[in-house]
Parts: structure tokens; C-alpha cells; sequence
């Protein structure tokens, strides 16, 4: 199997542990017929496991000196579409071509890992599962409850989208170069029905997003420009409580309240 050397500017981390790359394969479960996609598969070592399995993947790399590499690398395991493109840019669900919904999966570069994600929640009609390694405190800000010091803005929003399970840690030394932090493997799955009712997402994004942007303050004082503390008071919602000890409910009922107020 030939070798690439990581570019910086792709964010590049290649994984190279078989234990870890055994134990993704498992918690993807990859089986033939599955519309699987990985997303920046680098040389390959995730991929050459997963396409045997799978018997046809499709994948979607951003640097092009790494095509080459992986269609060489991946000769005889199976059928192998490669898609040469940035995934912040990619229309994921044009890769839907039957009933099946898509698998996405990857070790997502930690400088995109959030863009990305907000990216394909917009095409969440056409997703499965999503099975990612990102950086762990990253995950642990995803999977976070309220009332907890890494649950923010970030907790709100994939937790409205999807249901979030961190399924283990990866140590630097898996990864060549290896990086400076502990990664961590996720599985997101897209809820089958809305966990809340939201009436408008882009008021409930900006209702979270003005929530946590002063932590410290009260959501009386944080939200004051979009909501009074009678309007906050009359959700049941105490107006003295920090966006932190918020659930996704009550986010729900303030952006509902404020969607109803006409905001634009």
C-alpha cells in the first residue's frame, strides 16, 4: 500500500492503527447494498477495510494527489467511486439513488469538523447514521446536557437534529502526524421524528445563538433585545436561569415565542 505525506493545510491526520480502524468498521457495520459514503478517506486505511464489506463505496476526497493513491490502493476490493470535491461544497443527496438512505462516515480534518456538520444537517432527508472522528472535545460539547460546563450552543443544535453517541476515545499516537489532542468516534443518527417542535429554524438558531453569547449573564440580560423577562416568564421558562441550564424545550418554546412576536 503506498503513502501519502499529510498536507497542514488540508488538516491531514492519517489514521493507521488497525485495532481503532477494526472497532470504526464495527460500529459502522457496513453491509453490501448500503449507499456508504466516507468523506476524505486519505490514503485509504479506512476505506481498503470498509469496501470489502460493503462490495461498492463511493467517497468524497478534497485533494487530488490522493486519487491516484486510493484507486491504486483499493484495485480488486471492490467497486470504488471516488468523487473529487470539497464536502463543505458537496450536494450529498444527489449520491441517493435508491430507497436507502446514505451512511456517512470519515475521519473528518478538525479545522471543517463543525462547518460540516451544519452543512449536512441541511441535507438530513437523505442521511441514515453519520459515523465521524473528531476531535474529543469536540464530541464531548455535541453530547453534552444542560447544566454542564461544555454544554453550549454547539449541544443545542446537533442534539436538535440527531441523536449523539460518543462510542470511544482515539489517543494521538493512531494518527500520523499525530496530533496535539485526544479524537473521539461519534455516531449521529437523524431523529425520526423532531425530539421539539420548532416552527422556524433559522429564529431558533438565533435565539441559541444569542443565548450563549455571554455565558455568565442571565437569560433576562442575554436575550433582552429579542424577548422581555415577562414574554420569557410566560413560557414557564425563569427569566434569572443561564442559557446553560436551558434544554432543548425550553429553547424550543422561546424561539417559538419569538417567531410569534413576528420577528424577522
Amino acid at each position: 500500500m503506498k503513502q501519502h505525506y499529510a498536507r497542514k493545510r488540508f488538516g491531514q491526520n492519517f489514521l493507521h492503527d488497525a485495532s481503532v480502524l477494526q472497532r470504526i468498521v464495527t460500529a459502522i457495520d457496513p453491509r453490501p447494498g448500503q449507499a456508504l459514503i466516507e468523506i476524505g478517506p486519505g490514503s485509504g486505511a479506512l476505506t481498503r477495510q470498509v469496501l470489502p464489506l460493503a462490495e461498492k463505496l463511493t467517497v468524497v476526497e478534497l485533494d487530488r494527489d490522493l486519487i491516484p493513491l486510493l484507486q491504486q490502493n483499493c484495485v480488486e476490493l471492490g467497486s470504488l467511486e471516488i468523487h473529487s470535491a470539497d464536502a463543505l461544497k458537496f450536494d450529498f443527496c444527489t449520491l441517493k439513488q435508491s430507497e436507502n438512505r446514505l451512511r456517512l462516515f470519515g475521519n473528518l480534518p478538525y479545522n471543517i469538523s463543525t462547518p460540516l456538520l451544519f452543512h449536512l444537517f441541511k441535507q438530513l432527508p437523505c442521511i441514515q447514521d453519520m459515523h465521524f472522528m473528531l476531535q474529543k472535545e469536540l464530541v464531548e460539547r455535541m453530547a453534552a446536557a444542560p447544566g454542564s460546563k461544555t454544554y453550549g450552543r454547539l449541544s443545542v443544535m446537533v442534539q436538535l437534529y440527531c441523536q449523539v453517541e460518543m462510542l470511544f476515545i482515539v489517543g494521538p499516537e493512531a494518527f500520523r502526524p499525530a496530533p496535539k489532542v485526544n479524537s473521539a468516534v461519534i455516531r449521529l443518527t437523524p431523529h425520526t421524528e423532531p425530539p421539539v417542535e420548532v416552527e422556524n429554524p433559522a429564529v431558533f438558531s438565533r435565539l441559541v445563538t444569542q443565548a450563549f453569547s455571554q455565558r455568565r449573564k442571565t437569560s433576562r440580560n442575554t436575550l433582552k433585545k429579542l424577548l422581555t423577562s415577562e414574554q420569557i416568564s410566560s413560557t414557564g421558562i425563569d427569566p434569572t436561569t443561564r442559557a446553560e441550564q436551558l434544554s432543548l424545550q425550553d429553547f424550543a418554546l422561546l424561539a417559538n415565542l419569538l417567531e410569534s412576536t413576528g420577528y424577522p
